[in-house]
Order: structure tokens, then C-alpha cells, then sequence
């Protein structure tokens, strides 16, 4: 079968494809196992949908059912802000219905992580300490934007949130080497580990169908793909199991790789701990011209199961754009102190302020800038008119800069600002 899918999310993408298949009697199915109560008219955005059933249901539904599961997985588009506020939306009307007894797992973080999740639910870090200690932008990579509600949320209703995911470490060794070449401490890091699911390996084959050395990597990425799905129900398992969430229900978020027809996490959570479980997923019916051009087109397997109990139909949005830069190229400073400028781009409100190449950059309004992070994270919090006072050094004499923002686009990686 021939689909388009964006490889951020695979897996709503294809929740609503025609499948053909017959039975071991050689008869034809009657309808489609993965939509077998087709909608009477095209859906918009905004509509739920109850797969098993055909019926469209509003939130409060939805929660209602998903309110009697122990464990709910939602299947996230990572780059759609609103993919995560259906997350945040079910959170908190699962919060609603189970005060005081729900927790999070999130794909996110890996258990290496969690110490530093356990303070952010305390309410011992602020922003900034905890995307710093939770290294976010070496783990995840992503904009942290789309997640901040959600862990804010988290973190006003004292919700537990349980790092789920493998480390890096392990997941790159196991997709480097077979299982039998791991080294002894690797292999103790191993879960309980089951290959044979035949839906994720028809998965894997169709996405690198389309890609030159397929074979060559397909192998080392089902092994990746299993150890996440493996580690997190694991996470999931032990956590519901353990003494801290043995009364608690719990939301996974994840990818929707992950949780879309069922065979990755939720199978295995239930291999392992059988309960209550639902699946809700997303289907982008409003993408931009800009957007399409990321998505890929690959041949995928037809699988004889809805891909999720509810599907909620959405736009693909973006996050806002920061319009501001302070318009800086630079590196650490000498004996890791400060940053020191490369480059003024010219017209920044880094140039109008007064900045030059070769200037220390020491403070930002009174926050130390001892990497890159510290002024990356302090400039984006700026809006067009806001004002900084900069302190730094220039040929070893101490100098104080008024910046005051202009709109200059979007922020640049790191190194930039």
C-alpha cells in the first residue's frame, strides 16, 4: 500500500487506510478492520472519533471512557503544538476524575533523568534549572515550547512524572551490534526483549523500503525500535506495580510509532502487567504547503486493527516565532568564563546596543551567561520592546550595554543568538 506520512507521525497518518484482505478460507473481509464504521460525511477539525464504533464523541466523552482505564496512551505528533494540547486536555480531565492518583510517563525522558523530574514535580527548580538538569536539548532535541504545559501542569497538581525511555547509550549500541555482541553491562541494562511482533517488523520494512541500503540498517533499527517500546513498557510496568503508583492511573506519552495499533508499548505493558488500557491518537486533516514537503512516501503493510480507540482530527500548527534575536555569534570565553563574540551580525540590536567582535559577554539583567544555553534561553524569553542590561568585558575593562529588542526573525541554534 502506498501512503504519505510525516515521519514525526506515522502513525495517524495511517489510521484511516483502505485495507483488502481475505480470510485463511480465501473469503473476502466485509469492510475495513481498520475503520470498520466509516464516517457518513468527511471529518473536520476538532471532531473525536470512537474507531471501534464509528461514533463521533466530544472531549468530555472521551475523558469519560478514558477516565475508566487504567492506563491511557496517547500517541503524539512531537512537532504539533496541537497534539499536545490534546495531551494537556486529557491530562487534566483525567487529573479531574482521579485527584491525587495519576501519573505521566512520558517517551521523553530517559531513567537516567528522573532524580531531576522528581525535583521539577516538587517544585524545587524553576524553568531554566530544570531544562538544564534534565539535559532537554541533548536527550530530546526538541523545542521544549511544545512540552511546557504540559509539565507545568504536571508540576502545579504534584502529578508524578516517570521517565520512561532507554539511554542513549544502550539504544545506540543495540543498533549498532546484535543482542549477542552487547557487553556484559549492557545486556544487564537489557529488558525483556521480544522481536517477533510481526506488525512492528512489517512497520520498520515499510518505512526503509524506500531507502538505499535498507537492509543493511533495517535490523539495527528494529532493535532500536524495540528496545524503546520494551524499555517503556518496562518503565510503565514497574512503576504501576511498584509502591509509589500500585493505587495510581497513569498517561503515556509517546510517539505515535509507539502506541498506534497497539503493538508497541500498550502490547507490552499488558505482556507484562494485564489492566485496563485505551489509545487515543491524532489524524492532521489541515497541513500546510510548507509542511507536506517534510512528509515521505513510503509503502506500509495494512494491519487488521483500528489504530487507536479514539482518533481526534487536527490541523498542523506551528509554534510561534520569536522575533527577536540579540544577533551574536559566539563561543565559550577563556577558562569557561562568559561568551565570547565572534561575529555581530550587522543591523542586530546586539549592533544598535554597541557590541563588538571580541567583547565578553559576562551577564544578561543579572543572570550569569556561563554557556550557551544561559543566553539562548534569556533572549527568547524577550518580546519586541522588552530592554536587557548586558555586562561584559571589552579589552579587560568592564562595560555595561541598554539593549532594547527589535524584531529580527527566528532563533538560531546554539552558538547563535
Amino acid at each position: 500500500m502506498k501512503c504519505v506520512f510525516s515521519p514525526l507521525h506515522l502513525a495517524a497518518a495511517l489510521s484511516l487506510l483502505l485495507v483488502t484482505a481475505c480470510s485463511p478460507a480465501g473469503k473476502q473481509l466485509m469492510g475495513n478492520p481498520q475503520n470498520p464504521y466509516p464516517l457518513r460525511s468527511p471529518p473536520k477539525v476538532g471532531d473525536i472519533v470512537h474507531l471501534p464504533t464509528g461514533t463521533v464523541v466530544n472531549l468530555d466523552q472521551m475523558l469519560t471512557v478514558a477516565g475508566d482505564a487504567r492506563v491511557v496512551y496517547l500517541g503524539e505528533a512531537h512537532d504539533n503544538p496541537a497534539s499536545h494540547r490534546l495531551e494537556l486536555q486529557t491530562l487534566q480531565g483525567l487529573a479531574e476524575r482521579h485527584p491525587g492518583k495519576m501519573a505521566l510517563g512520558m517517551e521523553m525522558f530517559s531513567r537516567s533523568q528522573q532524580p531531576v523530574l522528581d525535583l521539577w514535580v516538587a517544585g524545587k527548580l524553576d524553568e531554566k534549572s530544570f531544562i538544564k538538569k534534565s539535559r532537554w536539548f541533548d536527550t530530546w532535541k526538541m523545542d521544549f515550547a511544545y512540552y511546557r504545559d504540559l509539565l507545568l501542569f504536571a508540576r502545579d497538581r504534584h502529578i508524578p512524572v516517570i521517565a520512561l525511555n532507554a539511554e542513549t547509550s544502550l539504544v545506540q549500541a543495540v543498533r549498532n551490534k546484535p543482542l549477542e555482541e552487547l557487553s556484559a553491562e549492557e545486556k544487564a541494562q537489557m529488558p525483556e526483549f521480544d522481536q517477533t511482533d510481526p506488525y512492528q517488523r512489517g512497520m520498520v520494512e515499510g518505512i526503509f523500503s524506500g531507502h538505499s541500503q535498507a537492509k543493511l540498517h533495517l535490523e539495527g533499527f528494529l532493535r532500536a525500535q524495540t528496545l524503546w517500546d520494551e524499555t517503556m513498557a518496562e518503565s510503565v510496568a514497574r512503576y504501576l506495580t511498584g509502591p509509589d503508583g500500585k493505587d495510581r492511573h497513569m498517561m503515556v506519552v509517546a510517539g505515535g510509532n509507539h502506541v498506534s495499533y497497539g503493538f508497541g508499548i500498550p502490547r507490552r505493558v499488558f505482556r507484562r502487567l494485564p489492566t485496563s488500557y485505551l489509545t487515543i491518537g491524532g489524524h492532521e486533516i489541515v497541513i500546510s504547503a510548507e509542511k507536506q514537503k517534510e512528509f515521505m512516501d513510503v509503502d506500509l503493510p495494512d494491519n487488521p486493527m483500528v489504530s487507536f480507540d479514539f482518533l481526534a482530527y487536527l490541523a498542523y500548527e506551528e509554534l510561534p516565532k520569536s522575533t527577536v534575536l540579540l544577533g551574536v555569534i559566539f563561543e565559550p570565553g577563556p577558562a569557561g568564563r562568559g561568551l565570547l563574540v565572534n561575529q555581530v551580525v550587522p543591523g542586530s540590536n546586539a549592533e544598535r546596543a554597541g557590541v563588538k567582535q571580541g567583547d565578553l559577554l559576562l551577564s544578561l539583567d543579572g543572570e550569569s551567561l556561563a554557556d550557551s544555553f544561559d543566553l539562548v534561553y534569556a533572549v527568547k524569553q524577550k518580546r519586541i520592546g522588552d530592554k536587557s542590561t548586558l555586562q561584559m568585558e571589552r579589552q579587560g575593562k568592564s562595560l555595561k550595554l541598554d539593549v532594547i529588542y527589535q524584531a529580527t526573525g527566528e532563533v538560531p541554534p546554539h552558538g547563535k543568538q
